[in-house]
Formats: C-alpha cells, structure tokens, sequence
C-alpha cells in the first residue's frame, strides 16, 4: 500500500501550542514543511493557532491534538494516535511549560512540586515515549528550555530548578541518543513577549503585601524584570525560528540560544567557573 501524502511528509509533535512560543512555532515549521501535531492540554483553546495557521495558508499541515505532559495516559495515547494516523515521528518539541515566582520560604512543597511536575517531568515523560520512534526515524529531540536553565534567577527558584533539570537531562542523553541515531537540542530564549508570560496573572500588589521580609527585594526583581520584558524581549516568532532551524540544520547542536541577548547572558554563565559574576549581575536585580 502506497503512503498517503501525510505520511511522506516529515511529522514534528510539538506541545504547549495553545499560545507563545509553541504556537508560533507550529506555524513556523509548517510553513518549512513539516506536518505539525500541534498539542494543547485544553483543545478549547485552539482557536488562535487556527486562525494563525489559516492566514499562513499551512493549516492543512497544522493538526490540533490533545496532550496533557502531566497525565501519563494522554502522552501514551497521544503518541500512539500519532503514529496511527501518520505511521512515523521525526521530532519532537517539548515546549510546553509554566512560569512561576515566589520563593521557598513562602512556598508549599506541593507548589514547588507542580513546578517541576510541568517543566520537568512532563519533558521527560514525552522523550520517553518518543524515543522508540525517533529511533525509528533518526529522529531530533528538542526541548524549549530557558536563560533560567542556566542561570538561576531570583524568586524564580521552582522555575529555574526545573529548567535547570531539563538541561541535565538532555545534556546527559544526548550522547547516549546520538548511538541510536537520535540528535538532541536545547532552544534557550530569554525574554519573550507571550502569553506565557501575560498568563501569569500575578497581583503585584498582592504578592508584595504578602512577601514580608522579601518585599524590597521582590518590588526590585519585578521593576526590572517588567522593564526587561517591556523594553528587550524579542517575539515569540523570533523565539521560533529558532527551533525550526534546530528542526531543519544539518548539523544540529546540544545548545541554541533565541537571541543575542540571551548568547550573551548564557555565555557569561558558562564562562564564571566560581560563580561571582553572576551573583554580581542577579544581585543587582533585587538590590
């Protein structure tokens, strides 16, 4: 039996496509040629992407799926609908993700493990259940991390440890990968104008009548960090670029940063073996 269409067609199942990042993404590598399995915890909200995919003219190459990265049972079944209906996996991108701020003294331990539950193990449960298709296909394995997986960043302690995890892990699979044919990629932006970001909805006021102690400190980091975000923050589409060219190079890399700015930020990170100038540059932030 001859293969339909979609299944020469190379497929990318990208998570966390609702809005940001991985929606501009699932338009981005669509519009490269990629059959995108574009998936969302809540399929209700998958209007946006479809009306972006539509104006693109690629949304026949833009298919809305449901994933929760949370729910063991909906990566399964998501994975294997996959290769059900297009018979081969050839990347996949973890992209999706939740913010968080606060710090550990005024944080629950269920807090702090909801973080990690999304950023962390949700990467890690769909690598999982990718790896024997991307075996299949000589496939890539791309995770959406962040500047805050390599440099730690105040009242971002949960977030960051998670992204820091994500780095680990992949960093510590992508040789063993590499022997089965499959490549691994860290995408690392920095400030991003998004929904991610908007989505927070964080009452400024209300956290720093809460914080106490921390107050200074907090009202410091949100000044700056609303400026940043304000003044210095590419777009998502920016930011997406950049994964389809992860998807796409012929010599891919452990390590892309989205920016110039967030080169930057990394490359004094990697370059500090004992950690002074980056306490110096964080500090400054609640100072």
């Amino acid at each position: 039996m001859s293969a339909t269409p979609h299944q020469q067609q190379k497929t990318v199942l990208i998570t966390g496509c609702s809005s940001g990042i991985g929606l501009a993404a699932a338009v981005d590598a669509a519009r490269a040629g990629w059959l995108v399995v574009a998936t969302m915890r809540d399929v209700s909200r998958a209007g946006a992407l479809e009306r972006a995919a539509a104006e693109a003219g690629v949304a026949g190459s833009v298919l809305v799926r449901q994933l929760d990265v949370t729910d063991a049972a909906s990566v399964d079944a998501c994975l294997a609908g996959v290769i059900a209906e297009h018979g081969r996996l050839d990347a996949v991108v973890n992209n999706a993700g939740a913010g968080h701020v606060g710090t550990v003294e005024q944080e629950t331990m269920a807090e702090i493990r909801d973080v990690l539950e999304v950023n962390f193990f949700g990467v890690v449960a769909v690598s999982r259940a990718a790896m024997p298709h991307l075996r299949a296909t000589g496939g890539r394995l791309i995770a959406v991390s962040s500047v805050g997986g390599v440099v730690g960043q105040p009242f971002n302690e949960a977030y960051c440890a998670a992204k820091f995890a994500v780095e680990g892990f992949l960093e510590a699979l992508a040789p063993v990968a590499a022997t089965v044919g499959v490549t691994v990629t860290l995408v690392e932006p920095g400030a991003v104008a998004s929904e991610f970001v908007a989505s927070q909805g964080i009452d400024l006021e209300a956290e720093l009548r809460a914080a106490g102690p921390y107050a200074p400190a907090l009202k410091s980091y949100a000044q700056r960090t609303l400026k940043a975000f304000s003044t210095a923050a590419q777009t998502s589409a920016g930011a997406a670029a950049t994964i389809t060219e992860a998807l796409d190079t012929d010599r891919p890399v452990l390590r892309m940063q989205t920016s110039d700015a967030a080169r930057a930020f990394v490359g004094a990170k990697l370059a500090d073996l004992d950690g002074s100038a980056v306490l110096a540059t964080t500090g400054g932030w609640v100072a």
